[in-house]
């Protein structure tokens, strides 16, 4: 039975899924007005640090919502939202590490699954928080819609029918501006009535970053190079670009992520089969010359599809995307102006760094910094110059933050 005709029975019964939504920016007030149409599913909270932004979010939800008599609980404070008993599940949509590491524990001690708009703190801790909700039979969950969950889809699709994966990412949706931050930002966001951060993070690459660290970690498939290739390509273009150096792409690993200039807002697999009869059918059916085929899907909806991973949650305990055990890719942090001794260091969409894909075991063996863990009060020890890998001679790090402590018992837990 599709999980469209699971909520249609849920509704019928009267038992539809309560969910409390954490962060009412542009991707949380998108999901919690298609929550209003989504059959046998409810907003039941919703909390943001900007309490008018909850109250409009949910103002216009209450008019659009097939549930008249549907209270929904309004707070600045996730906790409220989340001990509600008529929730379910939880989706932050926050974007922020340390926050979304509050809003994991919090979500686990009150038995509530947990679903992520929150790459940034995924990629930072998401293999203990995993661990831990599935010890409680709990799911925790990247989110439908998200392009690392969209390219698992088509990953999962080609490895179920027996092609081999070479290369599989998404296409970049904003230009490449390392130095963004949020001023440079502020302009073109307030236009798209979105954080100036959240736009900074986008464009100066850590969101990209940190969307191909998930599906790394999701799939074990690995950055070619530090900070991946990034061509341009379209997708006539693409399984040209991205082969082998030595069958004139620029690759010189296969069994990759990547991100491709020119393919947004799509995500693509780059698939091949060694067995004659298939590569045959796919020429045959247009799918490419071959040997090389790329598999394209050319949206992808973000937080309008949450619902879908709501429900996996609920009805089926079912995570749409979450680490395979331990870190397999990082996202770390480089400096994007020069930073003086003694300054303060502020994190994703600031003003001071931005995010870089490389190894989990480069990442140990440079002793480089996780960017998610650039919370607090994070201080410059010593100069470092624009474009430096940042290390822990680099930047004294918080160590009373929650995501700080977390990170500390996931290096325990997968050494």
């Amino acid at each position: 039975m599709s999980i469209y005709r699971e909520l249609l029975l849920r509704e019928k019964a009267g038992q539809s899924i309560g969910v409390a939504v954490i962060g009412a920016g542009q991707m949380g007030r998108g999901l919690i007005a298609q929550i209003s149409r989504v059959p046998g599913m409810r907003v039941a909270g919703v909390c943001d640090v900007n309490l008018e932004a909850a109250q409009t979010a949910v103002r216009y939800y209450q008019l659009q919502s097939s549930y008249p008599n549907n209270e929904v609980a309004v707070s600045s404070d996730f906790r409220a939202v989340i001990e509600r008993p008529d929730v379910d599940a939880v989706v932050d949509a926050t974007g922020v590490p340390e926050v979304g590491a509050r809003i994991a524990l919090h979500a686990l001690t009150a038995r509530k699954h947990l679903v992520l708009l929150n790459v940034e703190a995924d990629v930072t801790i998401g293999s203990i928080l995993s661990n831990l909700f599935k010890a409680g039979n709990l799911v925790y969950t990247g989110s439908a819609g998200d392009e690392p969950a969209v390219t698992l889809e088509l990953v999962e699709f080609a490895r179920t029918i027996g092609l081999e994966v070479v290369v599989a990412g998404k296409g970049k949706n904003n230009p490449f501006i390392p130095s963004a931050n949020p001023d440079t930002c502020a302009e073109e966001a307030n236009r798209k009535h979105m954080s100036p951060h959240m736009l900074a993070a986008f464009q100066d690459g850590t969101k990209t970053m940190a969307e191909m660290n998930l599906l790394s970690n999701a799939t074990g498939l690995i950055p070619d190079v530090v900070g991946m290739h990034g061509v341009h390509a379209d997708i006539q273009t693409v399984v040209d670009q991205l082969r082998l150096v030595s069958e004139g792409g620029c690759l010189n690993h296969y069994g990759v992520v990547e991100y491709v200039h020119g393919l947004a807002p799509g995500v693509f697999v780059i698939v091949k089969s060694p067995l004659e009869p298939v590569d045959e059918e796919l020429r045959y059916l247009s799918v490419g010359k071959g040997p090389y085929y790329a598999l394209y899907r050319p949206f992808h909806l973000a937080s309008l599809e949450t619902p879908i991973s709501v429900a996996r949650a609920v009805l089926h305990n079912d995570p749409t995307i979450a680490p395979l055990g331990g870190p397999v890719s990082e996202t770390v942090a480089v400096a994007k102006r020069p930073i003086r001794a003694g300054e303060p260091v502020d994190g994703i969409g600031g003003y001071a760094v931005r995010g870089v894909l490389e190894r989990h075991e480069e990442m140990e063996a440079n002793g480089h910094v996780p960017i998610g863990l650039i919370a607090g009060r994070a201080v410059a020890k010593r100069d470092i110059a624009d474009g430096q890998f940042l290390t822990a001679d680099d930047i004294e790090l918080d160590g009373s933050t929650t995501v700080w402590h977390l990170r500390e018992l996931q290096n325990q837990l997968f050494r």
